[in-house]
Parts: C-alpha cells; sequence; structure tokens
C-alpha cells in the first residue's frame, strides 16, 4: 500500500477540498432527515391511530439510520484521516471547460486482502484545481478515498472509489511535486496513454472501466500503488 505523508493545510482544505464538502453536506442532510423523522413520529404516536403506531415505527428506524450516518460522517469526513488512509495515486487531466475539470485515474480497487490486483480507470468533475494548469495531461497526484461503506465487496472490490487530489491538501508546490516523483513512470505513462478513455469512462454508471490485465505492463505490479 503506497502511502504519502505531508502536514495537511487545513485552511485550504477547508476552502477547496470537494470530497470534504461532499461529506459536511451529506451530514447536514442526515441530521435534517433525523430530525423530522423524529418530529413525524411524534406526531403519529400523538395521534393515537393504529396505523399510526406502525409508521412511527418505520420514521424510528428512519431517524435511527440518518443519526448513524451524521455521527459516523465527522469520523469519515477527518482530512487527515482521508489523506492518511488513502493509497497515492496517479491523475490527469483528461477534459478542462469553464467551470469544470474532469480528471482520468489509475486506482487498484482490489481490497488489500485479494489475491490479485484489480486495476481500473476512474474519472472525476471537479470545480478547482488549485497547484495544476488545467490542460489535458496535467499529471495530477491523488489519493484513493473509498466512499462505499458495504461490510462485504462483491469479488472482492471497493464498489466506490474516487481520486482526492494532493493539491486539495496542500498549498505547498513542492508537496505535490514530491507527491508526483514517487508514483512510478509507468503509471504516468500508462495513463497518457489511455487518455482517449476518459469518455467511456464517463459514460458509466460507476465511473470506472476496469482494464484487462493481459494488456498492462508486466512491471505494473512493482509500481507499488496496490
Amino acid at each position: 500500500m503506497r502511502r504519502f505523508e505531508f502536514v495537511v493545510d487545513r485552511e485550504h482544505a477547508h476552502a477547496v477540498n470537494e470530497t470534504f464538502t461532499g461529506l459536511r453536506r451529506l451530514r447536514l442532510v442526515a441530521l435534517l432527515a433525523a430530525g423530522l423523522a423524529i418530529a413525524a413520529t411524534v406526531a403519529l404516536v400523538w395521534s393515537g391511530q393504529a396505523w399510526g403506531f406502525l409508521l412511527a415505527v418505520v420514521c424510528v428506524l428512519i431517524a435511527g439510520i440518518a443519526l448513524w450516518v451524521a455521527l459516523w460522517t465527522p469520523h469519515r469526513s477527518s482530512i487527515e484521516k482521508l489523506y492518511h488512509d488513502g493509497v497515492l495515486v496517479p491523475a490527469v487531466v483528461s477534459d478542462a471547460e469553464p467551470g469544470a475539470i474532469v480528471l482520468l485515474a489509475l486506482v487498484d480497487i482490489a481490497e488489500p486482502a485479494a489475491p490479485e490486483r484489480s486495476w481500473a480507470l476512474i474519472t472525476r468533475k471537479v470545480r478547482t484545481l488549485p497547484g495544476h494548469a488545467p490542460r489535458r495531461g496535467e499529471q495530477v497526484p491523488a489519493v484513493a478515498v473509498r466512499t462505499d461503506r458495504a461490510p462485504r465487496q462483491v469479488g472482492e472490490r471497493w464498489q466506490l472509489v474516487t481520486a482526492m487530489p494532493i493539491a486539495w491538501g496542500t498549498r505547498d508546490d513542492t508537496v505535490i511535486e514530491r507527491a508526483r516523483e514517487a508514483i512510478n513512470e509507468v503509471e504516468w505513462r500508462l495513463l497518457a496513454q489511455n487518455l482517449a478513455l476518459a469518455a467511456r469512462v464517463k459514460r458509466t454508471a460507476t465511473k470506472r472501466l476496469l482494464l484487462d490485465p493481459q494488456q498492462l505492463p508486466a512491471d505494473l505490479g512493482k509500481a507499488g500503488a496496490g
């Protein structure tokens, strides 16, 4: 597992890190849903109707799930934890337009205990990319962030994973360059050769395209991205 340690600039990350912003929004939605479910439960019980008690049970379950999400999200959304736990992966700009930049990343989506590696191309659309030029082919070191929490993964693979740029955690260009150099050139070259596949990846429901192991470079397994 290739990790990349650096001091996270929390002020910068809070301002630009879209992964963190999304998780924070999830927590607010969960809290709102829990509040509404609790209010509905009180109203249904107060009605005194038999059917109201049945619906109240459902609302209690909804409130419980929503509160669990709200309590889980702060732990999950720790910026330092996201970067510390994430595997360092290569990403490149595949498309840039006003207000949106599309990243194409190479990620091993196999679980650590899986007997074989499973390489895939994933895409992510972002609004800002500080520290990088928004040009096609720009190398963007990132970490792979798992966004699904299923207890068991189908086929020993992550079901949902996204790329979070190192540049969202620091304003220091030397840190970004150090991360870029820590990624094997084999991986950067493979991404550059497959830029044309970005449009195909974006059309998939999971924004992910598995690569044929037979067509991968022989020394990819030595790159240390798994």
